[in-house]
């Protein structure tokens, strides 16, 4: 009988495997590349943050030591998580709302126009380093153009450091961070919005939905949850990874870490102090908020699936 019920099982995955083999057979090459460079990095870095690794000698394990310190022991981590909850908190949000607004707004016009509009829209996130324009424009003498712009109307006597006052910077981030937000996000609902049913439109407005954002709330949401969950995911990925752009536009460390962000405290432990064990639990802790913003935005979401 165990033979039987082994040969009947053989048959099924043989059939089974008839019908799916050529679908594995595609997914395979993403898969063993997923695999290969993100789940084993992902499972690596959870790993070694249980270690002290110096990368010249084999890991050590410590236990939770480097959590302990993080929230103990180390003061500018503090003060990365606290600029990183700002950005995330005020770049996120608005960049996501931004960029549907923009996309359903330019959806009105016609195929030329929305085209134009689109690529200008999208054109900032594709520029390589657009940083030494935003460097121009707050520069700290009176040469640069925000600057010699309130010098002569009379606004301001002298030169504002924007690029290292602790009181201008995170601003100066910010309006940069939003210039450049308008990207995969964006180009997925000027996607979605050209994909969506016109004849519920069409039946809304027999039924008396006059209004557009009635319009908005009742049909094309419903209609964009998939667009939206993957706006979602990038934004959130976007809006937590911020580091970079500080770098360029503020140094690396900005004065008094005004805009030092966990990111750039992974950088600093990881390729300057060369303390990877350290570094991969700031990492680790940074992937875990972001997996927690991503379930509360999905369940917030939710409601129109």
């Amino acid at each position: 009988m165990s033979g039987e019920k082994r040969q009947k099982k053989k048959t099924t995955f043989k059939k089974w495997f008839r019908a799916q083999g050529a679908s594995l057979v595609f997914l395979a090459p993403f898969t063993i590349l997923f695999v290969l460079f993100t789940i084993l990095p992902i499972a690596a870095a959870i790993v070694l943050s249980f270690t002290y690794f110096n990368m010249l000698s084999a890991p050590t394990f410590v236990g939770f030591d480097n959590y302990i310190r993080m929230f103990f022991d180390d003061d500018v981590f503090l003060i990365a998580l606290k600029n990183t909850a700002i950005f995330a908190m005020i770049t996120g949000p608005v960049s996501y709302i931004l960029s549907f607004l923009v996309a359903w707004l330019i959806n009105e016009f016609n195929r030329f126009v929305r085209t134009v509009l689109t690529l200008v829209f999208y054109l900032p996130s594709l520029a390589g380093n657009v940083y030494f324009v935003w460097t121009y424009i707050f520069s700290g003498d009176s040469y640069g153009l925000l600057n010699s712009i309130l010098t002569k109307f009379g606004l301001t006597a002298d030169a504002i450091q924007w690029l290292t006052d602790t009181k201008y910077m995170m601003a100066v981030v910010v309006v940069v961070i939003l210039w450049l937000s308008l990207g995969t996000g964006f180009l997925s609902f000027v996607a979605g919005l050209q994909s969506m049913d016109r004849e519920l439109f069409e039946a809304a407005a027999i039924d008396g939905v006059k209004n557009r954002f009635a319009e908005l709330w009742y049909i094309t949401l419903p209609q964009m949850v998939p667009q939206l969950l993957f706006g979602a995911v990038m934004q959130i990925s976007t809006s937590f990874a911020i580091g970079y752009e500080c770098m360029n536009l503020t140094g690396f460390p900005s004065t008094d870490y005004a805009t030092h962000t966990m990111v750039l405290h992974i950088l600093d432990f990881g390729q300057v102090r060369f303390e990877m064990g350290y570094a991969c639990a700031v990492a680790v802790f940074l992937f875990a908020m972001m997996l927690i913003m991503w379930k509360v935005v999905n369940k917030l979401l939710s409601k129109w699936a």
